[in-house]
């Protein structure tokens, strides 16, 4: 039962961290250039550096969005089953801690 949920929530959380990271992109650029965002950085028309900073940017927090919305979803998942979502457990990657 306990696996079934995470085949819901892993993916949930996902889709929800991707939608969030998004606008939260969205907003620091704007507020950091005071223009919006590159709608397609890969547009010639559109500068080496606008292009290549939104990628930087995007990437790093659609990253740490998705790290913290998916490790909260463990917290929620181990929290309410007892034990950590399927994968998530010690020696999956290879390290104990």
């Amino acid at each position: 039962m306990s696996s079934m949920v995470w085949k819901f929530v892993g993916p949930g959380a996902g889709v929800l961290s991707a939608a969030l990271a998004s606008r939260v992109t969205k907003k620091v650029w704007a507020s950091v250039t005071g223009t919006p965002p590159p709608d397609n950085p890969e547009d010639p028309d559109v500068a080496w550096k606008d292009a290549v900073l939104w990628a930087l940017a995007s990437g790093a927090i659609i990253g740490l969005t998705r790290l913290v919305v998916e490790r909260q979803a463990a917290v929620w998942y181990r929290n309410s089953f007892g034990e950590l979502p399927p994968g998530l457990g010690a020696g999956t990657d290879g390290r104990t801690s």
